[in-house]
């Protein structure tokens, strides 16, 4: 049985929720989850700049993240595992600015993410994820808000991971929203 490629609307402008292709037979599973022309048609223009992988075991939470300058977008996809991915509107003038939307992803769908949206995970199954992103990137402009912070408010679910809650000092560290309102103003 073979998935042709879907593209679905989210709540967040640009945002988009990715079924790839998938063909299925005797032998296991073909995925094709990037293709310039299928994004094209569908509206979608996603250069690749670079590719990164994170490995993370079950009960890491990756704190939300963005490049303040030279933002990346993002084509993440859990290639094995199981993670529950976060997205958080940073855009100055929206209307959902501050506001997030979670989305379960475990091989069979993808997120597409514009630059000017934080992004993070919580692991659920030791995962391997991949990042296609359109810019590179670039270590003085990496930044991030607070996996936990009280405005956003976000349900990471962590009542079904079962394990340990495992969290990077660097991601602890992380400013506010409201901090990062008054050092930016947003993306």
């Amino acid at each position: 049985m073979s998935q042709s490629w879907s593209f679905e609307n989210t709540k967040f402008e640009g945002v988009k929720l990715i079924k790839p292709f998938i063909a299925n037979d005797m032998r296991g599973s073909f995925v094709k989850d990037f293709s310039k022309e299928v994004f094209a048609q569908n509206g979608l223009n996603h250069n690749l700049e670079e590719v990164f992988y994170t490995i993370s075991y079950k009960g890491v939470i990756r704190a939300i993240h963005f490049q303040r300058e030279k933002p990346q977008a993002k084509l993440v996809r859990c290639v094995s595992g199981h993670i529950y991915d976060v997205v958080v509107d940073l855009r100055k003038s929206s209307p959902t600015f501050g506001e997030w939307q979670g989305f379960h992803l475990n091989g069979d769908s993808e997120l597409l993410i514009p630059g000017c949206y934080g992004h993070g995970y919580i692991v659920l199954e030791d995962s391997v994820v991949s990042y296609k992103c359109n810019e590179k990137f670039y270590g003085e402009f990496d930044d991030g808000i607070m996996w936990n912070d009280v405005d956003i408010n976000i349900d990471w679910e962590i009542d079904t991971v079962g394990a340990e809650i495992i969290i990077a000092d660097k991601d602890k560290a992380m400013q506010t929203l409201k901090e990062f309102v008054v050092r930016y103003g947003g993306l």
